[in-house]
């Protein structure tokens, strides 16, 4: 059974707090724990109802359907829930960020859990060197996050930090999604290259536009009633347009 503690503390991870607190994550569902134990992420606890993982027997829990109500952020409990270690050198590379090449994205006040979840699996799906957020987007580690990374979040590389700093010490030409930026099917676009995309209702801040450098736009064909595109909707449509081109050129 489920101890007290243990479903004192699952609960508690349920916020940003505790999770810094205790450097720990959730993760629901075979797949996204699957995800996450077959990359450099540790576990520290497995908990599940159908003896299928083979994992360290100190570190696993087989408990009843009761009890994973008990601890599951999902409305539908899936067969199991795992808590994982959060690195604590998630930011050692810092000093090099920006002086590499490839494609980076960076995220200026993102606050909605399913978009940042699905913005992690676009990176991993188009190959994205880099996803860097500011201080102010949403924590990747945030269980909604997590389950809708569907265990992308276990293959990309994403830091934290000051926006300014990052741009001082960037090299790589800066491209910001705008309502009123150049048409990106008109753009001639760099492959290794910063792509910002902003806040769901006040797109990228004026701190942050002062480092793009060029305006672009995804151009609207249909009902003027529609104002904008959901932001990871729009992260997707741009990053298939810069690897569209990079495809071609090889």
């Amino acid at each position: 059974m489920l101890s007290k503690n243990q479903i004192k503390l699952i609960n508690n991870l349920k916020t940003k707090r505790y999770r810094s607190k205790h450097k720990l994550f959730i993760a629901e569902g075979v797949k996204v724990i699957k995800e996450f134990l077959k990359s450099d992420y540790e576990l520290e606890a497995l908990y599940t109802t159908v003896d299928i993982f083979s994992v360290d027997a100190k570190k696993y829990f087989l408990i009843d359907e009761s009890e994973l109500k008990k601890v599951s952020c999902l409305i539908t409990p899936q067969i199991a829930l795992a808590l994982f270690k959060i690195p604590t050198d998630e930011f050692e590379n810092e000093e090099n960020e920006g002086n590499n090449g490839g494609l980076k994205l960076v995220l200026d006040g993102v606050r909605d859990p399913g978009n940042l979840g699905t913005i992690i699996r676009l990176c991993d799906w188009f190959d994205v060197n880099e996803l860097v957020c500011s201080s102010d987007t949403v924590d990747c580690y945030n269980p909604k996050v997590v389950q809708a990374t569907m265990g992308s979040l276990a293959r990309v590389s994403i830091s934290y930090q000051d926006i300014e700093t990052f741009f001082k010490k960037n090299t790589l030409p800066v491209y910001g999604a705008f309502m009123d930026g150049e048409p990106i099917y008109t753009t001639e676009v760099s492959q290794d290259a910063v792509i910002v995309m902003g806040n769901e209702a006040q797109g990228i801040s004026k701190e942050t536009s002062f480092y793009v450098q060029e305006r672009i736009s995804i151009p609207q064909l249909g009902d003027p009633a529609v104002e904008s595109l959901n932001v990871a909707t729009a992260s997707s449509i741009l990053l298939n347009e810069f690897k569209r081109l990079s495809f071609i050129e090889k």
